[in-house]
């Protein structure tokens, strides 16, 4: 705890330190990067759904009844790449295989870029935080060697520390905005394969279903 509470105080003095400027190009990066992890955790979370079982359970409720247009009815109503694929198996039942698979084919050239988007960009702005971090480190040690070369001697241990403070407080900004990002990205972008993965193969066993 005392750890974390000197970090914040290193990162506090970093804002009022002559590398502030990175410190706050950092925060930027930070806050945007961020949001659009927000977004996409509400994306893949909330909208796209967890209870794809009971969705599934649900549809073969109605099928088993051959209530074919509550289930049409029920897939309309929910918003989930899974729930569009299956609305668009229904509406088309009938129509032949080809049909079909046109119709779940562009379900998922639809919804598969909105399941992925922006993922990949987080490690590049990972990375952009660490970046900038060291840039403000070789900032920093360029203002402690000009201490020693060219301040007073009276002044000189001051300048030192302030060039040190620099190098450090800004290094350990961009890792505080950059490790974060990172394992979010592992969590985002294993959620968006397996939305994509159960779109793929559950509608592969729903047309099967369908067509027998």
């Amino acid at each position: 705890m005392n750890e974390l509470r000197m970090m914040m105080k290193f990162i506090v003095d970093g804002f009022l330190s002559p590398g502030s400027s990175f410190m706050w190009e950092i925060l930027l990066i930070g806050c945007a990067t961020f949001g659009l992890i927000a977004e996409r955790f509400w994306y893949l979370f909330k909208k796209c759904g967890t209870n794809s079982s009971g969705f599934m359970s649900t549809i073969s409720k109605y099928l088993k009844s051959g209530d074919y247009e509550k289930a049409i009815k029920f897939s309309s109503s929910e918003k989930t790449p899974l729930a569009k694929g299956i609305g668009a198996i229904l509406q088309n039942r009938g129509r032949g295989g080809k049909a079909v698979q046109k119709a779940v084919d562009e379900v998922f050239l639809t919804e598969a870029p909105k399941v992925t988007r922006n993922i990949a960009f987080l490690p590049t702005l990972a990375n952009l935080a660490t970046l900038l971090g060291l840039m403000g480190t070789i900032y920093g040690l360029m203002l402690a060697f000009d201490a020693i070369a060219n301040v007073p001697a009276a002044q000189r241990a001051q300048a030192l520390a302030t060039g040190i403070s620099v190098a450090m407080s800004t290094t350990l900004w961009g890792l505080f905005v950059a490790i974060p990002t990172l394992l979010l990205h592992g969590i985002l972008a294993t959620k968006s394969d397996r939305v994509v993965e159960e779109l793929d193969e559950k509608t592969a066993k729903f047309i099967n279903l369908v067509e027998e």
